[in-house]
């Protein structure tokens, strides 16, 4: 990994050195256009020159390479550290004070936080049963329930625990249940959360369960979502979406973004300290696990486990099915929370090693949004500004390479997820339509909006982070 990240720095450094040292000229006077008769444009029809390319592929791989060493090295270095004051969760830390201790076999106990589950409940409760390494416990957590959740989960032979006076949505029953079970739970007796609309894949929980016992120190595994059938086209582009993520995560190797709250396998150890560090080293109310003030917990207690050094992974073989949204309104509120969420959860940790990775994201995202706009702002243009429609072959070669990097990433989400990929301007339209709710999301936070996710949501003081 080392030498890959130094080879692309070497390349990007050389290609940025050739392309500011090359010294041709003479390119083509542009030409003049005119918007709807009345704004004069300059174009220019022929391709970028050889250093300009050479700089724009300099600069992306400098950046890239920047980044990749410093999240390595950010890694590296609280993997190393005996630091258990401010890094408790650290693979050495952890791997010396449980070495030569038998903590007995690995037990896993599930809990699946639900609020009006009724419809689709018993068909995660039966994924559970039918794996092929079964939990010792199901817990449904039932939060307000008005349908026939409960009554179901005990037909499916799960316990229950039914919240009490819970106003903190899916994070505040969590944190109720937890109060209970916590206690209870050994170095090797598990605890995994997973939504009440997941099904698991056979052998999620037994890939789970040998993974946590090879490795003392690692401390939390998520699973890889992939949306369920149906939906139209809409669920397609979310399918897509999804098949895209988890090739990212098999190519990190597992290296996970966020811990999914559709299944993540926990040690106790890990949600414990958790509670025990907030309004210390982690934003949140003191004793609770999930902050519970937050719009996303699950990126939140992602980021609080690797701000204590905590080793988290997401393996290719650790695979669940998710829930797609049905409608462009119900996609809209949930991506609207997911990316409000993760822009609040980062400003509340601040940047820290831990976030960088995650701040560098985001620019990355914001970049990505300007680029989109501005492509299809100047097809626009162009389209008002020519008496007839000019070809561009670098355009068409770019486009073209675009098109096949489409379909390669989603390769193995089948022939219509293909097909989709293959007409190139469908998926184009959703990613612009995602950068409009990232830019939503920007602007509300910006001028202080509160969140309102189809009911009132105040935003409340929060405890301070000690320095």
């Amino acid at each position: 990994m080392g030498l890959l990240i130094l080879g692309t720095a070497l390349a990007g450094a050389g290609l940025l050195w050739w392309s500011v040292s090359d010294t041709a000229h003479g390119r083509a006077r542009p030409s003049d256009g005119l918007v709807l008769g009345v704004w004069h444009v300059l174009y220019d029809t022929e391709a970028p020159t050889v250093p300009t390319l050479a700089a724009a592929g300099g600069v992306a791989l400098l950046f890239a390479a920047g980044v990749a060493t410093l999240e390595r090295r950010i890694a590296n270095r609280a993997r190393r550290s005996d630091d258990g004051t401010h890094l408790p969760l650290s693979p050495r830390h952890v791997m010396a004070e449980t070495r030569g201790v038998f903590h007995g076999e690995v037990t896993l106990t599930v809990l699946v936080p639900a609020h009006n589950e009724a419809q689709g409940i018993a068909a995660t409760l039966t994924s559970l049963t039918a794996q092929s390494r079964s939990p010792e416990r199901i817990i449904v957590v039932a939060d307000n329930c008005t349908d026939d959740t409960v009554a179901i989960a005990r037909r499916c032979g799960a316990e229950v625990i039914e919240s009490v006076d819970n106003v903190h949505k899916k994070a505040g029953a969590l944190n109720q249940a937890l109060a209970r079970i916590l206690p209870t739970q050994g170095e090797n007796d598990l605890v995994m959360v997973m939504d009440a609309d997941t099904v698991l894949d056979d052998g999620f929980l037994a890939s789970v369960v040998r993974r946590m016992t090879a490795d003392r120190a690692l401390m939390a595994v998520g699973g890889l979502f992939y949306g369920e059938d149906g939906k139209g086209l809409i669920g397609q582009f979310q399918r897509n979406e999804y098949t895209r993520y988890a090739r990212d995560l098999r190519r990190r190797r597992g290296l996970v973004f966020v811990l999914t709250g559709t299944a993540t396998v926990f040690r106790p150890r890990a949600l414990r300290t958790v509670a025990a560090e907030r309004g210390k080293l982690l934003p949140g109310v003191p004793g609770d696990v999930y902050d519970t003030l937050v719009l996303t917990e699950d990126n939140e207690i992602t980021l609080a486990l690797k701000s204590l050094g905590g080793l988290i992974v997401s393996p290719s073989d650790c695979t669940v099915v998710t829930e797609v949204m049905p409608t462009w309104r119900t996609l809209w509120t949930q991506r609207l929370r997911w990316q409000r969420g993760a822009l609040e959860n980062l400003g509340e940790y601040g940047l820290r090693p831990s976030t960088f990775r995650y701040w560098a994201q985001q620019l990355g995202i914001g970049y990505g949004v300007i680029a989109l706009f501005a492509y299809l702002f100047l097809m626009l243009l162009m389209a008002l500004s020519f008496d007839s429609w000019v070809w561009f072959p670098f355009w068409l070669g770019t486009g073209l390479v675009f098109t096949i990097e489409r379909i390669a990433t989603v390769w193995r989400g089948g022939w219509r997820a293909r097909i989709l990929a293959a007409t190139l301007f469908p998926e184009l339209f959703y990613a612009l339509f995602l950068d409009i709710v990232y830019l939503k999301g920007i602007v509300d936070m910006s001028l202080g909006r509160n969140a309102q996710w189809g009911e009132h949501t105040p935003t409340p003081a929060r405890h301070k982070v000690d320095a």
